[in-house]
């Protein structure tokens, strides 16, 4: 199952969602066509806002690491961050804000942690893969983690990750990414909450 279905299965009919690290605004059409959505797009990319405004798209130039915290007043049933986490400079902070502006919150994440980004450090080099597909010095990566690494953070910070799902570097679920995450995952999808 690709991240966008699993995505719009966590995400109930006619909800309020904010998604941070918006990009095009192509996940938010589709949540608005799918689920009717009431949604708005947060992006500090002025080509990517261009296309959200071209996609009919409500969309706000904001940088997330410093302005999470302007939507304290919204109340939103969601809030999504797909494969922007690892982006940030403070993603601890970044999350414990989404969970005061959202219900809950969807992240996923590429696993630094994953077999071939492991044997890409063992040979001296920095990985690309699918989840991780620019170089070094081209990518906006603060902050790489694996799975556990996550996951870990989210126990101390006392995080619900009420549902996750562990996707391979074909972006779909199998056996042996679910059987041993932090080594088989390539892709790491969370649906987290407040306790």
């Amino acid at each position: 199952m690709p991240i966008t279905d699993i995505i719009k299965n966590w995400i109930a009919e006619g909800s309020s969602v904010i998604d941070f690290g918006c990009g095009d605004g192509s996940l938010l059409c589709e949540l608005k066509s799918s689920k009717k959505i009431n949604g708005y797009g947060v992006e500090i990319d002025a080509d990517q806002i261009e296309l959200c405004i071209e996609n009919g798209v409500s969309v706000v130039e904001q940088d997330i690491d410093q302005g999470i915290q302007d939507f304290f007043s919204f109340n939103f049933d969601t809030a999504i961050m797909a494969s922007s986490i690892q982006c940030l400079k403070n993603p601890d902070v970044a999350l414990e804000r989404m969970l005061d502006i959202a219900d809950n919150c969807i992240v996923t994440l590429p696993n630094f942690g994953h077999w071939r980004c492991r044997i890409d450090v063992f040979l001296g080099r920095m990985p690309i893969t699918k989840s991780l597909p620019v170089s070094w010095y081209e990518t906006n990566n603060y902050h790489l983690c694996t799975i556990k690494d996550f996951e870990a953070l989210c126990e101390e910070r006392g995080f619900i990750l009420d549902k996750r799902k562990y996707l391979n570097a074909s972006f779909k679920e199998s056996w042996l990414s679910s059987f041993m995450p932090n080594l088989f995952a390539a892709e790491g999808v969370y649906l987290i909450a407040k306790k």
